[in-house]
């Protein structure tokens, strides 16, 4: 880990800050040294056991800058015995991935009993998370200077202070020093190759190294259904008999491309030691509120929300909430359908090159609408959500994520759906895809590259001029870098982002088929997209903290969801061609059927294949079935002796 930002000597003599923590402007002194000597203090006491200073602040900017920022380091022991309690896992000198023990250091690969890099930074700053979020009230009823911000005995004192705003943020520090060399190796240079996963993972986590690992493999995956699209739209264009064979290898590339996903995603995990990874008991979300009670499992005191409660908030609210917005967004497209006719006959009474033009306005403006609309409910459904005071964080991004997969997936594609089956008119269909896809791609970039490049670039240029007044060219201080990170938008997460291609994947999956090049602007898309979002991650949003995970989660089976749908959708393309309705002229059910028939097929072979294919390649499952039965082993001779103990004893007494 040799860094500009590294560890605090083992007797904290040289103090290295890894994360950021920033009070309210108000926060009583009483409140401050309290959780300052909490933070410090021995474990074996309730302590964090960490090291923190208060960020000196010096010359003419001193009053406009709030003073209750701390920064958070460590000792390298102490990240030692914080990596055990995480349950990280490492190389062992056997090449398998192992929980790290504390006991054991000397056994685990690259371990040279001094910090070395064998922790990641990203590491570091979780541990301290962990650290932090798992400091508990003991014996105390309040929070000292605040009477009324009661506390639990047990219950997370950092998660308490974030919900009553005494601890306005936390946040971890970019290390300039790699984050130059991870730019340089990444997006800095224009290039056609790899991403540099394993070096997105040691310095942002594994959150975010699977989201970028998913974005090249899906990539990667269109590549093919990209260079069989092209001669499709460049010689066949008005043929649409022959996207019959397109529809086909469509199904088929669906299938097979989230499939493998699976194992490459396993391999990643498995190589980064998440796969196996105990998931760690999930505290109750910051935001959580409700009367005070016990907690049936840890039996400590905390609040508690009726269950029943929350259902009727879900179902006599949320759920006719959504239905409204469904409604509404209907009611747009058939508004949308309307300005089409209206078009339409403008250029049928005088067909020149404007009202030519003319007929592309409303799918533009339609596609800008949804993108509105989209923005709009995505507010509503969090704060709805929120609303509902979901206990867990997990609860609550399912429910979030169900919300808005809902709403987008029919203000997306609902008019798409109405062209192809209720109107069935082809031309008009892929006029409307074309024109969605990229009017939403421009957007998206608008917003997620330009927007947030001119914005950092502005903010750089009055934090650069300010430094340069006072030091000159000397590189930007330490301080100067917290005010800069700390104004800094939050990153909210991988939420968006996989979205985003949610919403592509729909595109390519459901309908590309009357518009073969729908795959090769996805793939240009995702090109740009991995450099727009890299600069975004590492210079416009603070620095996340690292996420460990296995996989891309509730996303797997929302793309698993969209294949399933694209199965039907491509089998009612096909039946609808006039080569398929050819071979039956005047038996309108029998083709129908038959087109039922052929999807129920295909289904039932995407479930086999899913079966067939493992999740988890085989070389991978030897390694934890042998890492398993070793624990086993362990495990019976440790209590071996015991058990003869026991039998001696009750021998004796018998």
């Amino acid at each position: 880990m040799q860094s500009s930002l590294s560890v605090s000597d083992s007797d904290g003599s040289s103090f290295a800050p890894l994360v950021v923590l920033e009070l309210a402007e108000n926060t009583e002194a009483e409140a401050i040294t309290w959780l300052l000597n909490r933070i410090k203090d021995k474990q074996q006491n309730g302590g964090a056991e960490l090291l923190v200073e208060q960020l000196q602040v010096s010359g003419q900017d001193e009053q406009k800058r709030s003073p209750k920022v701390f920064l958070v380091g460590s000792t390298w022991q102490r990240l030692l015995s914080g990596a055990e309690d995480v349950g990280l896992f490492k190389e062992f000198y056997d090449g398998t991935m192992r929980g790290f023990t504390y006991a054991n250091r000397e056994s685990f690969k690259d371990f040279e009993g001094k910090e070395n890099g064998f922790l990641s930074i990203a590491e570091c700053q979780y541990i301290i998370k962990h650290e932090l979020d798992t400091l508990r009230a003991k014996g105390e009823k309040y929070v000292p200077g605040y009477p009324k911000v009661k506390l639990y005995p047990g219950k997370s004192v950092i998660r308490r202070l974030q919900s009553k705003g005494i601890l306005v943020q936390v946040f971890p520090l970019h290390d300039k020093e790699e984050l130059k060399r991870l730019s340089f190796s990444w997006y800095r240079k224009i290039k056609l190759s790899y991403q540099p996963l394993d070096d997105i993972r040691h310095y942002f986590g594994e959150g975010l190294g699977l989201y970028f690992g998913f974005l090249e493999y899906f990539t990667f995956a269109l590549v093919p259904m990209a260079f069989i699209g092209i001669p499709y739209y460049l010689f066949a264009w008005e043929d649409y008999d022959r996207y019959v064979l397109f529809a086909v290898f469509n199904l088929l590339w669906s299938t097979v491309f989230l499939e493998v996903w699976k194992r490459c995603s396993a391999q990643l995990a498995y190589r980064w030691g998440t796969l196996s990874r105990k998931k760690a008991f999930e505290e109750p979300r910051p935001g959580f509120h409700g009367v005070l009670g016990f907690n049936p499992v840890t039996g400590r005191e905390e609040p508690v929300y009726p269950n029943t409660k929350r259902q009727l908030r879900i179902y006599l609210v949320s759920v006719p909430f959504v239905l409204l917005c469904l409604y509404l967004s209907l009611h747009v497209m058939m508004i949308y359908f309307d300005m089409e006719n209206w078009a339409l006959s403008i250029y049928d009474e005088d067909p020149n090159f404007w009202t030519s033009v003319l007929l592309f306005i409303p799918s533009i403006i339609y596609a800008v609408v949804i993108e509105l609309m989209n923005l709009l409910y995505r507010y509503a459904a969090e704060f709805l959500t929120h609303w509902e005071n979901h206990r867990l964080e997990s609860s609550f991004q399912n429910h979030l994520v169900l919300k808005v997969l809902v709403f987008n997936f029919v203000n997306c594609f609902a008019s798409l759906f109405y062209i192809a089956f209720v109107m069935q008119d082809m031309v008009l269909l892929r006029q409307s895809l074309a024109t969605l896809l990229i009017t939403s791609q421009i957007l998206n970039q608008v917003m997620e590259a330009f927007l947030p490049y001119w914005l950092q670039r502005r903010r750089n240029k009055k934090v650069h001029k300010r430094v340069k007044r006072m030091m000159g060219d000397k590189e930007l201080p330490l301080v100067e870098q917290i005010q800069l990170e700390s104004d800094m938008n939050t990153y909210l997460g991988t939420f968006d982002d996989y979205l985003e291609q949610f919403l592509l994947f729909g595109y390519v999956s459901l309908f590309s088929c009357v518009y073969p090049l729908a795959a090769l602007l996805v793939v240009l898309n995702n090109v740009t997209e991995v450099y727009s979002d890299a600069f975004k991650i590492c210079h416009v949003f603070k620095r996340p903290f690292s996420e460990p995970t296995s996989d891309i989660g509730v996303w797997q089976l929302a793309f698993e969801t969209m294949s399933a749908i694209a199965v039907v959708t491509n089998c009612a393309l096909i039946g609808l061609s006039p080569q398929v309705k050819a071979y039956f002229p005047e038996a309108e059910t029998q083709l129908i059927l038959t087109v039922v028939a052929v999807e129920h097929i295909i289904l039932a072979f995407k479930f086999v294949l899913a079966f067939v294919i493992p999740d988890v390649p085989k070389h991978i499952q030897i390694k934890l079935a042998k890492l398993e039965f070793e624990s086993l082993e362990a495990l019976k001779k440790k209590i071996a002796p015991n058990i003869k103990i026991f039998q001696f004893i009750l021998n004796n007494f018998t």
